[in-house]
């Protein structure tokens, strides 16, 4: 669907060069939720431009269906446009028109006729749930309501493709909940391919399929969520991850363990069908050992389970080397504090 080729784009201020984005290779499937994450500066915003070409490349292509749309004349680029909504994270909606007429926007610059408009507009915000605001002005809106508005006006021309400037960094918590929920909606009830940047992992986790971390205007690792989660290879990712879960427990709670004669502690990590099972139980009262799990959680990532625990075994030592063997046949294990440390 999108299709970044070595993609570079440098910036000329004065005598300066900025390179916000450097030989970044990208593939978007249709139908994906893909997800950009980086802090400030990190180029994400400018690789995002470069699919409506609000900003053109230095160097490589941008493929949209397999069209360079670098290379389509104007006429065709306003074109290819239609096919592609833009959610910003400042919502741009204009406050002299109604809900209504904001919707309504894109369609009068496509060219549809009056009854066709109001018959789209009325679909529209049924979707995204404000009917009853349709003639209410954006300063008379919530900050959701506002951004519902600006989903609804991005879906007015029935685009393929919906991107999304950091669309919920100006929301709190719970509308945030609520925006990715109704993107969510939009890509499974309506099959529209996303794409959209943030620095909030948390909207990673929510809802993408996929993901790509950048810095420094290149992209340092990319995959599938569940195993970029769980398999984080580059220390930026790893910082990410820690946003919004923490592996292991503060200082303070482990110098109280080890205050309180805690011996050794292990990380178990469960992903999938084994996180439903009594690994833990099954493998330590065959070996005659206790186990105590000190911290940690099984949640819900991409429709699977991932477990993280720290856990302490008490038992013989032998019996202790005989589960530990044991555990590492079934799960991911490793060794993360000992009471010497």
């Amino acid at each position: 669907m999108i299709e970044f080729k070595n993609v570079s784009k440098t910036f000329r201020l004065g005598k300066r060069e900025v390179k916000a984005v450097k030989d970044v290779s990208l593939s978007v499937e249709k139908g994906d939720i893909f997800g950009i994450i980086g802090f400030s500066g990190a180029g994400k915003s400018t690789l995002l431009r470069l699919v409506n070409m609000l900003e053109r490349p230095t160097a490589g292509s941008v493929l949209i269906q397999d069209i360079d749309v670098s290379k389509l004349s104007p006429k065709d680029l306003r074109t290819r446009r239609r096919n592609i909504g833009m959610i910003f994270q400042n919502f741009n909606l204009f406050n002299s028109r109604t809900v209504a007429g904001n919707v309504a926007y894109p369609l009068k610059l496509a060219g549809g006729s009056k009854k066709e408009i109001n018959k789209r507009v009325q679909e529209l915000l049924n979707f995204v749930g404000l009917a009853e605001k349709a003639k209410d002005y954006p300063d008379q809106l919530s900050g959701g309501q506002k951004q519902r508005v600006g989903i609804a006006r991005a879906l007015a021309t029935s685009p393929d493709i919906l991107i999304c400037d950091e669309a919920t960094s100006a929301l709190d918590p719970d509308t945030t909940a609520d925006i990715l929920r109704l993107l969510k909606k939009v890509n499974r009830d309506l099959g529209i391919t996303i794409l959209l940047i943030t620095h909030e992992m948390h909207v990673i986790q929510s809802i993408c399929d996929k993901v790509a971390v950048m810095e420094n205007g290149e992209v340092i690792e990319s995959g599938n969520v569940f195993e970029t989660f769980t398999e984080p290879q580059h220390e930026t990712t790893k910082r990410f991850i820690r946003s919004v879960q923490q592996e292991l427990p503060s200082d303070q709670v482990l110098e109280e363990w080890r205050a309180g004669g805690g011996g050794k502690l292990y990380r178990v990590i469960f992903k999938g069908d084994v996180a439903n099972d009594p690994v833990l139980s099954t493998v330590t009262k065959k070996n005659n050992v206790d186990f105590n799990i000190v911290y940690g959680a099984v949640r819900e990532l991409q429709e699977r389970l991932f477990g993280n625990l720290i856990v302490s075994f008490i038992g013989e030592a032998d019996a202790v080397k005989n589960t530990l063997s044991d555990l590492h046949k079934l799960v991911e294990l490793e060794e993360v504090y000992s009471h010497e440390g």
